[in-house]
């Protein structure tokens, strides 16, 4: 038994008439196209017609029923006109039941005998002009017999002839024997455009209102179209069942298909077993209410649920080949069968021989009804009838369907209760109550009474899925459970699914009294007494076979209010919904649902979102890196919300461009080890990453690059004299394909790189190991040809010959360049748009893009249905709006942002809508989630273009750059749209104005044509962001020298022209930062000269402070600026950063607050240096150096990664990396040098990661200037002009600039030091 229900609102000022199609037109499109297409609006047409949007599924019935629910909650209201529409052809103007009997209808009640349910047609006067009920309240029904299994494609209603009142919304329900109903859900609309619902044929219709319009409306039901069901039924009773054996003429072929309907109330059972040869078989059955495929011991599929509700249910199987496509109602899965899989028997119902294999499914028969059971194009029931050889019933098989009638309540809110009364004729000292439910939740009320004596209760109820007392668990699997509870005088038995639960002894009488009342699921609303009281949730669920004291409980009875009491209840149905079948949860999450909702466990998917729709992970390393991170192993999803799954990768962005590395097992230069058994040397490579994500990765990536390296002795590669290759490769997507060519060659040229660049060993061979010498060489190079990669394997020949030998290495598949990430468009007219085909995104929709404006608003996107769409637009400058409609009324969800969106700076969006919710997301604002309507469409049916940037109907669209659009995981080809539509521009500049704050330390951000980079040429790091550290560690023997420029010889030059050539470098302050790390006390951290004897001194002094020398001008004395910051000798990191501008010093130690000095200037004069500092040089430095900058000169950076003329470097130089050494020193312990040693050259050492597969960072290790034994110090030669402009340019003698202001000379470093000035910062 099955019922079908369909709701909708009517909205607006009164009209005549109202319409809901009910249909079974050929072409229900071409129906009365003169009325609204959109449900729920008035008509004021002089006829009912099917509105032609409006559809239902195709089922078999006998009668649809309309159940009137929630009319307004108005106990005045009176129903008096309701009208029911069918039709067969093609115009509403040819009815077949205008000759039904009135006692085809029936209904809850009747206002009078002239209101009766016979006289609910439409466009009729007859008797009142419709049906009215007695009471006019929300239980009141329309039942129509449609006298045999009819097709029903619409519904359509009516309002009362001549007035302003019509329904707006109600419930239908079908089924085919008149009980057990089954109501039609909008979610049933599935694959269908337009209309809505798909048909159904039953041969009941029952209707229920929902709501009306007017307080005093009237409604009326007519039945105008049916179409004839023919079918062949079969009846199997537990034991029976039917073989066909397959002839030679009907052999199982490599496309075939077997077809079915049924019907049952046992949640288990055979339904088919198709025995092959050689033992092999696949099965068919019921376990728990769902179906199970098996074939060869192992479980192929498991689909549907809840398919022992007594209705019927549609299977299909079609054998393409290797693969089974099993589709059970609307489901449809596809398997891969084993090929040697035949069929020569067909057992149904039963399974008659396991052969050989070990059954995986039970051998349980069918209990229930079979319907055209169709094996291609024979009716085996029809074969049965006519005592076809081919088919033999087994058993009690009949050719009919009995079915016993059992009348299910269902529960289906927070309202919903049963009342009934103690049975009068009960058995001396005990009550039995007997029940079958079914539940998805795991707590509510089953069964409460009270005890009067001891103003007490009794409850039984569910808790955590246990029947209290602690009887059983599991019980909210959605299956049929059994309870029945025994109450005594002093004792109370449960027994659950037929086992023996709990029993309880008290002294507590437990007999409810002779007047009281049991209320099943929960109490009446105005209830709080002793009699009923409900601590706990309410049921909801369904209940069957209620028994009380043995007697079955007429629940038809209670529905016509002549028994008992009851609340929000729907009788003779069980509308319980498996939300879990079919699964919305993607990727592979779990899904576990309570009665209203269901819920995804996306825990170990790498997916997220109220159905694991959208990917936790980015596309692509190139994004990462724009979202500041480093290299390391990131996991990449490269279609997103797509069918490929995440996958872990080696992202190296140390280099302008972004790789994307993928390991294989085995990327080390290998030996060929010769074996006996075999000519040839096999090499297979083994990716970890699957097929379709390597392909994936490949093509959207600009570049693609493979080593290929062979190292031969007299091992040759393609000298042959028959001209085959004696070695070659494969790549290629799939399998690959076989290649001749070696690395840095193009395909099919069965050269190698040597050959194209000419530069072979022996000149008339194009391979270096083709020469065959006795000695070792190779032939290397990069394979670039994306079609021809990855390497799959390696086949080398030529290695058994006296004296060969052979070496290969295939290095790890390497690609850059994220062709989606920038692809973008400007639009530059507010009336340009791009367009492209309809978005499919009927269950799930996500869209994501970035976007970049001075507009205030703009559309982003938009696609349009008949009645649904789907759009994302600027509604200012600080608000997004995504909006769609898909059949429930438009639904916005909007995200207002802090900042301004119109910026020119970009901006990312990310929008999703799936059948629970829909959300927005813009930048990292927070995101605004919407649920979806419970029991809602869910399909977003669209059919126009998408439009991008604007419409054509809309005459203000975007202006602005929109990049990286994705639906779905899709990316759309902005940039080739762009390139042939008027007003809109391929590529879009300015990303600086976002992304510069990725380039780190003074790195400058650079515009390129897509994307951009960072300049660290004035920064004193490196990497991609110019955030890697640059240091080195230093021995006292270590020193740098960097001349900023040579010194000026004025016997060269013109007495004038030097003091020009001098003014041009004069600096009115300077930038300084660097790290430090170091164990010693005094050191000497950095010294700046000029040729005027004009210098900066950095050092720790011998109170472990750090001391800043400054002298300004030859002429004047030193000024000395010491830090309060103490023990900066301890072996830890420490940060120094001195800003000069001027006469005023700001000196920052670590983080400690900067503090701003004037630098004062006096007019005595100094000579040379501090006799202490000349000692301290002499000492030199030992301990770490990182980060060293002067203004925009970076010589540490400079004397590791781009020495020149202008660094000299003493020895030795030992590469580190200050912020992870250490803090012991290794060079602490060691003893200084005399300042008289010679300089050595520079010498550094590469850091390798242990990892044999990863390499975690490449650390770049650099030397500074420092003081050293041998050159006493490491300085900048550079001009030190300040404040006072005007001051004459003392003439410098070529010989004392040649030399270093610290000599070994002693007496070269006397300076007058008594005058010099501290301040303490």
């Amino acid at each position: 038994m099955r019922r079908f229900g369909i709701s909708y609102s009517g909205r607006g000022p009164p009209e005549p008439r109202l319409a809901l199609g009910v249909c079974l037109a050929k072409d229900p499109f071409r129906i009365c196209h003169s009325v609204p297409a959109q449900i729920g609006l008035r008509t004021s047409a002089q006829r009912a017609c099917l509105l032609p949007p409006t559809a239902i599924s195709v089922l078999p019935a006998r009668g649809l029923a309309f159940f009137i629910i929630n009319l307004l909650k108005c106990n005045s209201v009176r129903l008096e006109y309701l009208s029911f529409l069918f039709w067969l052809t093609e115009v509403c103007d040819n009815p077949l039941v205008y000759n039904l009997l009135p006692t085809s209808f029936r209904s809850s009640s009747q206002l009078s005998s002239s209101h009766g349910p016979g006289y609910a047609k439409v466009n009729r006067r007859e008797g009142a002009g419709g049906w009215s009920p007695l009471l006019s309240d929300k239980y009141q029904w329309l039942e129509v017999d449609l006298q045999r299994r009819t097709q029903i494609t619409a519904v359509a209603t009516q309002g009362r002839y001549g007035s302003s009142d019509w329904l707006t919304s109600y419930l239908l329900m079908f089924s085919d024997t008149g009980h057990n109903w089954r109501q039609h859900r909008q979610e049933d609309s599935l694959g269908v455009s337009y209309p809505r619902h798909r048909s159904v044929s039953r041969e009941w219709i029952y209707l229920g209102d929902r709501e009306s319009n007017n307080p005093k409306s009237r409604y009326g039901i007519n039945k105008q179209a049916m179409v004839k069901h023919t079918s062949e039924v079969a009846g199997f009773d537990g034991r029976s069942s039917l073989v066909f054996r397959l002839s030679a003429r009907t052999s199982w072929t490599a496309r075939d298909s077997i077809s079915l309907k049924f019907k049952t109330l046992k949640n288990s059972g055979t339904l088919l077993h198709a025995k092959g040869q050689r033992d092999h078989s696949l099965n068919l059955a019921l376990e728990k209410g769902k179906l199970l495929s098996g074939s060869g011991g192992k479980l192929l599929v498991s689909l549907g649920s809840l398919l022992d509700d007594q209705h019927w249910h549609h299977i299909k199987l079609e054998r393409l080949s290797t693969h089974l496509n099993l589709t059970v109602d609307k489901n449809l899965r596809q398997v891969h069968l084993p090929a040697e899989l035949t069929t020569a028997v067909l057992s149904v119902g039963a399974v008659h021989s396991h052969g050989l294999q070990t059954p995986i499914l039970h051998n349980r028969n069918f209990h229930g009804c079979l319907e055209n059971l169709l094996y291609n194009d024979l009716n085996l029931i029809k074969l049965a009838k006519q005592n076809s050889p081919q088919v033999t019933a087994v058993g009690n098989m009949t050719f009919s369907c009995s079915e016993p009638v059992f009348v299910a309540v269902t529960f289906t809110d927070s309202r919903s209760f049963l009342q009934l009364p103690v049975p009068t004729s009960r058995l001396s000292g005990a009550v039995s109550v007997t029940l079958q439910f079914r539940t998805w939740n795991k707590a509510g009320l089953l069964l409460t009474f009270g005890l009067r004596q001891q103003e007490g209760s009794v409850f039984l109820y569910l808790s955590d899925a246990r029947l209290r007392l602690q009887i059983s668990s599991g019980l909210n699997d959605g299956q049929w459970h059994s309870v029945e509870l025994i109450a005594e005088e002093n004792h109370l038995s449960i027994t659950v699914d037929r086992d023996e639960g709990a029993t309880a002894h008290t002294s507590i009488p437990l007999l409810p009294p002779a007047d009281a009342q049991l209320f099943f699921g929960g109490c009446p609303a105005h209830r709080g007494g002793w009699d009923c009281r409900n601590p706990f949730q309410v049921f909801q669920g369904c209940m069957r076979l209620l028994k009380l004291d043995g007697q079955p409980v007429d629940l038809i009875k209670v529905q016509e209010r002549r028994l008992g009491n009851y609340s929000a209840l729907q009788i003779d149905m069980c509308g319980i919904i498996d939300r879990c079948s079919p699964s919305h949860c993607e990727h592979g999450g779990g899904c576990t649902q309570s009665w209203s909702t269901f819920h995804c466990n996306c825990s170990n998917t790498g997916y997220r979102g109220a159905t694991c729709h959208s990917s936790k992970y980015e596309q692509s390393c190139e994004i990462y890196k724009h979202k500041g991170d480093t290299s390391g192993p990131f996991h990449i999803d490269v279609d997103g919300s797509g069918p490929i799954k995440p996958q872990l990768v080696y992202c190296n962005m140390t280099e302008d461009q972004t790789w994307i590395v993928m390991q294989h097992d085995n990327t080390e230069l290998t030996t060929v080890q010769v074996s006996p058994d075999s000519n040839q040397h096999f090499a297979n490579f083994r990716y970890p990453s699957e097929e379709t994500q390597l392909s994936a990765i490949i093509g959207q990536s600009e570049h693609c690059e493979q080593e290929l390296s062979f190292h031969c002795k007299r091992s040759r590669l393609f000298n042959t004299l028959d001209g085959a290759p004696l070695s070659w490769w494969v790549g290629g997507p799939a399998s690959g394909h076989i290649q001749n060519h070696w690395g840095g060659a193009s395909p099919g040229s069965r050269q190698c790189a040597c050959g194209l660049q000419d530069n072979c060993l022996d000149s008339s061979f194009s391979c270096n190991c083709d020469a065959d010498y006795d000695l070792w060489t190779d032939d290397s190079g990069l394979l670039t040809h994306k079609e021809t990669l990855p390497v799959r394997s390696l086949v080398l020949g030529d290695i058994h010959r006296p004296g060969s030998e052979a070496a290969y290495r295939v290095g790890p598949l390497r690609c850059y360049g994220d062709k989606n990430f920038w692809n973008a468009a400007f639009f530059d007219k507010e009336t340009s748009y791009l367009h492209f085909p309809t978005f499919n995104g009927e269950l799930n929709a996500d869209i994501s893009f970035l976007f970049r404006t001075t507009s205030s608003s703009g559309l982003f996107l938009e696609n349009l249905g008949i009645k649904d769409f789907i759009r994302i637009e600027l509604s200012s400058s600080t608000e997004v709006v995504f909006s769609f409609d898909v059949g429930n009324g438009p639904l916005e969800v909007k995200v207002k942002t802090a900042l301004p969106l119109n910026d020119n700076r970009w901006h990312r969006v990310q929008a999703e809508r799936n059948v629970k919710e829909a959300s927005l997301r813009v930048d990292d604002f927070p995101a605004t989630v919407r649920a979806a309507p419970s029991d809602g469409f869910i399909h977003l049916q669209l059919n126009s273009q998408l439009f991008i940037g604007g419409t054509a109907s809309r005459q203000k669209g975007f202006l602005g750059c929109i990049r990286s659009l994705q639906l779905n995981g899709v990316t759309l080809d902005l940039e080739e749209r762009a390139r042939i539509t008027p007003g809109v521009r391929p590529g879009c500049p300015g990303h600086c104005s976002s992304y510069a704050a990725l380039c780190q330390n003074q790195g400058r951000c650079v515009e390129r044509a897509n994307g951009f980079s960072c300049d660290c040429s004035q920064s004193a790091h490196a990497g991609a962001f110019c955030h890697k550290e640059v240091s080195g560690s230093f021995k006292s023997t270590t020193s740098i020298t960097y001349i900023v420029k040579e010194p000026y010889e004025p016997s060269r030059n013109s007495g004038s022209l030097h003091s020009s050539i001098y003014s041009d470098i004069t600096l009115r302050g300077e930038d300084i930062s660097l790290s430090f790390r170091t164990s010693q006390s005094p050191a000497l951290l950095l010294y700046v000269s000029s040729f005027y004897r004009e210098y900066l001194i950095l050092l720790i002094n011998k109170h472990d402070e750090l001391e800043v020398r400054y002298k300004l001008h030859s002429s004047r004395d030193v000024e000395v600026l010491s830090s309060r910051v103490m023990n900066l000798a301890d072996g830890r990191l420490h940060t120094v950063t001195i800003r000069r501008q001027a006469d005023m010093v700001s000196v920052q130690v670590n983080t400690h607050k900067h503090t701003h000095l004037p630098i004062y200037l006096t007019s005595q004069k100094s000579e040379g240096l501090d006799p202490d500092l000349a000692r301290l040089a002499s000492t030199g430095f030992t301990g770490c150096l990182s980060g060293v900058r002067f203004d925009s000169i970076c010589p540490l950076k400079a004397a590791l990664l781009h020495p020149d003329s202008r660094v000299t470097v003493t020895s030795p130089l030992v590469p580190s990396s200050c912020a992870s050494s250490s803090q012991a020193d290794s060079y602490a312990a060691e003893t200084t040098h005399s300042l008289s040693g010679n300089r050595s050259m520079l010498t550094s050492k590469t850091l390798s990661s242990a990892s044999h597969h990863w390499v975690s960072s490449v650390i770049a290790v650099v030397i500074f200037i420092i003081v050293s034994a041998a050159a006493i110090m490491a300085r900048f030669i550079c001009i030190r002009k300040e404040t006072y402009r005007n001051q004459e340019v003392k003439a410098a003698q070529p010989e004392d600039s040649r030399e270093f202001p610290l000599s070994s000379q002693t007496r070269s470093l006397s300076v007058h030091s008594e005058n010099q000035k501290e301040f303490f910062i």
